[in-house]
C-alpha cells in the first residue's frame, strides 16, 4: 500500500512539473495527443508476483488479451489469434470468448461465476511474420512451463517480443521489394529494359513509404506517396535509359510492375481464410482494408499515369524458348517470393523456405497456363492448393508458422496487374474493359484461400472442424 501510495504521489509532481514548464513557455508548441493510448501492462496488474494460475481474473485476462493483441499485431488472421489466446486460457485454467477484428479483440474471460472483459485496439494494422513465430513459441512454452510463471514473468516475456525490432533496416527492405518487383515483371512478361527500371522504381518507392511509416504518417497517405514515388522514378530511370538506348521510352508498361509492393496479400489471403472459418467480422474488415488500399494505389498510380502520359499496354514477347522459361520463372518466383518475405520481416531461413515453395507453387501454375490450357483462375486454384501441401510438408521440418511459408508464397499470384487496369479504364470511363479486368481479378482472388483453405483442410485436423 504504502509502495503504490508512494509512486502515485510521483506521478502528481511529475505531472505538476510539466505543467509549470508548460506554464513557463507559453510559446512551445502544442502537445500532440494521441488517438490510441499504450496500455501501461505491468501497472494495472495487481498480483505481479503471485503464480498466474492463481492469480485474480483481472490479471488473467490481461496476459490473454495481451498474448491475442501481439499476434493480431502480427497480421495473422482471427483464427490463430483466438487459437493462441485458447491455449493461453487454458493454461491459466479460465474459459474465454473472443471476438477479434482487423485491429481489435473483444475478450470475456470466466472463472468460475466470475467474468471479467475487456476491448484492446491495435493503433494501425501490419504485417510482422517473425512476431507471429515469436508468439507461437511463447505459446507452446507457456503450455509446457506457464503453470509456474507469475504474472510479472508473462508479460516480461511478451515485453521481450513487442520490444524486438524489424530485422531490416530500411534501406535493406527497398532492396527487397525491388528485387520482388524485378521478378514480378518478369513473370508478368517483361524485359530486362522494364524490369530494371521497376527495380530502381520499387527500391526507392518502398523505402519512401518505410520511412513514413517510420515517423508514424498516416498509412494510405505513406501509401500513396510510395506509389507515386515509384511511377516516377520509373519513368525518370526510362528517360535516362532513352538517351543510350533507342526506343527505351515503348517500355513504359512495366511502370505498374514498379508499385506492386503496395499489394495487400497477406490481408486478401487472411480475409479469405476468415471467411472460410465464419469469422465473417474479421474476414469482412481485413477484406474492405485491402480493397482500399488497392484503390489508393491504384487512383494515384492513374493519376500520374494521366499526368505524363503513361499507358498499361501489353508487354513484348521475349522470343524465350519453353525449358528458359521455365527454369528462370522459377528463379524468378523464388526471387519474389524472397523479397516479399523480407518486406514481411521474415528471418533469412524463413524466407527461404517461403521462396522454395513459392517457387515450385508459382511455376506450376503458370506452366498449367502455357502449357496445358487451363485458365488462368484454376491455375490460381492449383498454385495455391500446392503451395498449402508443400508448407504443410515444410512445417514438419520446422517450427515456422505454416501462414507465414503459404502467404507469401502466393502473394506472387495476386493479380495486381488486373487490378490496377480495372481502376485505369474504370478512370478512361471504358466500362467494359473495366469490368473484364475486375472479374478477372476477383476470381483469381477468389480461388487464392480456396486453394489454401482446401489444403489446410487436407492437413489439419484442428482446423478441419468446428470445434
Amino acid at each position: 500500500m504504502d509502495h503504490e501510495r508512494n509512486r502515485g504521489a510521483a506521478g502528481i509532481r511529475e505531472a505538476l512539473e510539466q505543467a509549470q514548464a508548460h506554464l513557463s513557455h507559453p510559446h512551445r508548441t502544442r502537445v500532440r495527443h494521441h488517438n490510441h493510448m499504450a496500455v501501461p501492462w505491468h501497472e494495472v496488474i495487481d498480483c505481479d508476483d503471485m503464480l498466474a494460475v492463481d492469480a485474480d481474473i483481472d490479471d488473467k485476462s490481461s496476459i490473454i488479451c495481451r498474448a491475442g493483441l501481439l499476434k493480431l499485431a502480427g497480421g495473422t488472421g482471427s483464427w490463430r489469434v483466438r487459437d493462441c489466446m485458447n491455449k493461453i486460457a487454458e493454461v491459466l485454467g479460465v474459459t474465454i470468448s473472443v471476438a477479434v477484428s482487423l485491429t481489435t479483440i473483444e475478450c470475456t474471460c470466466i472463472d468460475g461465476h466470475r467474468s471479467f472483459s475487456e476491448v484492446l485496439s491495435l493503433p494501425t494494422t501490419g504485417v510482422n511474420t517473425e512476431r507471429i513465430w515469436l508468439m507461437e513459441q511463447f505459446v507452446r512454452e507457456a503450455q509446457a512451463d506457464g503453470h509456474t510463471w507469475t504474472v510479472a514473468e508473462f508479460h516480461d516475456r511478451m515485453d521481450a517480443i513487442e520490444r524486438k525490432p524489424g530485422r531490416y533496416a530500411p534501406w535493406k527492405v527497398g532492396l527487397a521489394s525491388a528485387a520482388a518487383c524485378c521478378a514480378f515483371v518478369f513473370l508478368l512478361g517483361g524485359g530486362p529494359i522494364e524490369m530494371g527500371c521497376a527495380f530502381v522504381g520499387a527500391g526507392l518507392g518502398n523505402y519512401v513509404r518505410r520511412i513514413l511509416l517510420d515517423c508514424r504518417l498516416t498509412h494510405f497517405v505513406s501509401i500513396g506517396i510510395a506509389v507515386a514515388v515509384a511511377c516516377l522514378v520509373y519513368l525518370g530511370c526510362l528517360s535516362v535509359l532513352s538517351l543510350a538506348v533507342p526506343g527505351a521510352l515503348e517500355h513504359e508498361a512495366g511502370y505498374i510492375g514498379a508499385m506492386l509492393f503496395v499489394i495487400p496479400g497477406f490481408p486478401l489471403i487472411t480475409s479469405g481464410l476468415d471467411i472460410a472459418k465464419l469469422d465473417f467480422r474479421s474476414g469482412i474488415e481485413r477484406l474492405s482494408y485491402a480493397v482500399a488500399v488497392i484503390i489508393v494505389a491504384a487512383l494515384v498510380a492513374w493519376l500520374v499515369a494521366m499526368t505524363v502520359e503513361l499507358h498499361p499496354d501489353e508487354f513484348a514477347d521475349q522470343g524465350l524458348t519453353a525449358p528458359v522459361l521455365f527454369f528462370l520463372r522459377l528463379l524468378a518466383s523464388f526471387v519474389g517470393v524472397f523479397g516479399f518475405s523480407m518486406m514481411f520481416n521474415s528471418p533469412m531461413r524463413m524466407a527461404a523456405t517461403a521462396g522454395a515453395v513459392g517457387a515450385i507453387a508459382n511455376t506450376l501454375r503458370l506452366s498449367l497456363v502455357d502449357f496445358a490450357a487451363m485458365p488462368p483462375e484454376a491455375a490460381a486454384f492449383a498454385g495455391a492448393l500446392v503451395a498449402g501441401l508443400l508448407a504443410s510438408a515444410a512445417g514438419t521440418r520446422t517450427t515456422f508458422p505454416r501462414i507465414s511459408i503459404t502467404v507469401p508464397s502466393i502473394v506472387i499470384m495476386v493479380p495486381g496487374l488486373y487490378m490496377y487496369r480495372a481502376v485505369y479504364y474504370m478512370g478512361m470511363f471504358e466500362v467494359l474493359d473495366a469490368m473484364e479486368w475486375i472479374m478477372r481479378a476477383v476470381m483469381i482472388i477468389l480461388f487464392l484461400p480456396m486453394g489454401l483453405a482446401l489444403a489446410r483442410a487436407i492437413t489439419d485436423p484442428e482446423w478441419r472442424y468446428c470445434s
